[in-house]
């Protein structure tokens, strides 16, 4: 990577922050004539067939919806900034969650406004514009488009996403002036926060983000699309990981991670979480994402992965296989009554029942068998009763799924957790047993296995729907499964 040089200084640019020439920059300026010579000599690449995003009736459904809950308020929900990762590299952007569910924009600096008028409000999407090629803006800036790619126009952005564009670096100085109530989604753009710090207070602010939350609790025909792509994309990325086991035997559980992350950036946006690519007793660890360490053959490994589409919703998927092909008695044990904990959850998944059925359902079935093999003492009442299980499961037993892995997460408690399912609802059913390497209280040879099965289940008028069903779950499937992919 080379350096952005320095914008000459002109009437255009006096008065913004110039760009800052990073100190062993090989050019010292830019002569008057190269200034003048990158002004000119470039085609019209003005996009003027732009048909809208493929959800923008559902994004605008969501805003007109956002609209009717907070009538006289003027709304402010920001994609948020690029992070720097270290010196003068950024982290890969991603938008907030917010923003992108009520726009379909992904581009960092954008600014969602709502005024609030008689009927409604006026909407405004804020956005940088093309970079400024009079001012050399284009090829001098780090942010240039000749540095990191070309920017839609404000005129494309509203063929795009069917919202007003207009430029985002006006948008502090309107906020400062502007007047009413105002709500802002707080924890992405420090400068818009700053603009509006005596307008708003963090009580009103955060039922903002309750509600988006909350919003996204049933998904719509696009979200269901979306993520059953997702999940699908997902599925194939777990045939390429067991195809080049004896590649990860050979190398460590990285190989295991970077054979899914192709498959995630080819098909999707990315990985919706680092990958855990757990072998032996590191699955154990929840949430094993250091990914260092040897696959033997005779161990298990538990994979938990999932693909990002493009439009940011993610699958959640958990299998956990035998290295080699073929689960040992007590692998077997121990997974096929992770099982049956899991059929149980499912099958409480349901409209009208309550959100924890489906944990309760799947606890019952692994307290059950805790006591059964001696490893704790009944009754199963009183175990359930003080949560000895627990010591085991460690887990609650899903979560919601979308835009976020953890998706709602700032719901209110009696809509999330103490609520009620209904259709359009997805969530992940994930039971596990972990047997933790130093844990004196089981025999030794339950020592360091950790099994969990996680599917992303659609709650359904009927019922539900298995998203990840694609994925063989009961023990001799999985076996049968991975030796024809081996074979």
């Amino acid at each position: 990577m080379t350096v952005a040089e320095e914008l000459p200084e002109t009437p255009e640019t006096a008065d913004e922050e110039p760009v800052k020439q990073r100190k062993n920059g090989l050019y010292p300026g830019v002569s008057d004539e190269l200034a003048e010579n990158m002004k000119s000599g470039w085609a019209d690449t003005e996009l003027r067939d732009l048909e809208p995003i493929a959800q923008a009736a559902e994004t605008a459904a969501r805003r007109a919806a956002l609209s009717a809950r907070f009538p006289g308020e003027r709304l402010v929900i920001p994609a948020g900034n690029l992070k720097t990762r270290s010196n003068d590299t950024e982290y890969p952007f991603r938008a907030s969650v917010e923003y992108a569910y009520l726009t379909g924009n992904q581009t960092e600096d954008g600014v969602l406004v709502m005024e609030p008028t008689a009927d409604g409000h006026r909407e405004t999407i804020y956005l940088l514009p093309r970079s400024n090629r009079e001012n050399g803006e284009f090829w001098l800036d780090g942010q240039g488009e000749l540095w990191v790619g070309r920017r839609h126009s404000l005129t494309e952005a509203e063929k795009r996403y069917g919202i007003p564009a207009s430029d985002v670096r006006e948008l502090a100085g309107a906020l400062r002036e502007a007047t009413g109530p105002v709500r802002v989604v707080r924890g992405y753009d420090a400068g818009i926060e700053a603009a509006l710090t005596d307008k708003v207070t963090a009580e009103r602010d955060e039922e903002l983000r309750v509600f988006l939350s909350e919003m996204r609790l049933v998904k719509d025909e696009f979200e269901i699309g979306e993520l059953q792509k997702a999940v699908d994309s997902t599925v194939r990325g777990f045939e390429d990981v067991v195809k080049v086991l004896d590649k990860a035997e050979a190398t460590s559980e990285r190989y295991i991670e970077g054979t899914f992350f192709l498959r995630a950036r080819v098909e999707g946006n990315d990985v919706g979480y680092g990958s855990i690519c757990a072998a032996g007793p590191h699955a154990c660890t929840l949430h094993w994402v250091r990914n260092d360490g040897p696959v033997r053959s005779g161990d298990l490994l538990l994979l938990d992965a999932g693909v990002e589409t493009h439009t940011y919703y993610t699958a959640d998927v958990t299998r956990t296989l035998p290295v080699n092909g073929r689960y040992s008695e007590l692998q077997k044990k121990i997974y096929d009554a992770v099982y049956d904990a899991q059929e149980a959850g499912i099958a409480a998944v349901k409209p009208g029942a309550k959100y924890r059925d489906f944990h309760d359902a799947s606890q019952r079935v692994l307290a059950e068998r805790l006591v059964e093999w001696g490893l704790v003492e009944g009754p199963v009442e009183r175990v359930l009763e003080l949560g000895l299980q627990r010591r085991w499961t460690l887990h609650g037993t899903g979560h919601m799924l979308g835009m976020d892995v953890h998706d709602c997460a700032v719901a209110r408690t009696e809509t999330y957790v103490d609520g009620t399912l209904e259709p359009g609802m997805v969530l992940t059913v994930e039971p596990g047993l972990y047997f933790q390497a130093d844990d004196l209280t089981v025999p030794e040879e339950y020592r360091g296995i950790g099994v969990r099965i996680e599917d992303d289940i659609l709650v359904t008028e009927d019922g539900n729907r298995n998203l990840s069903s694609a994925l063989p779950r009961r023990s001799d499937e999985v076996e049968a499964w991975m030796a024809g992919l081996k074979g």
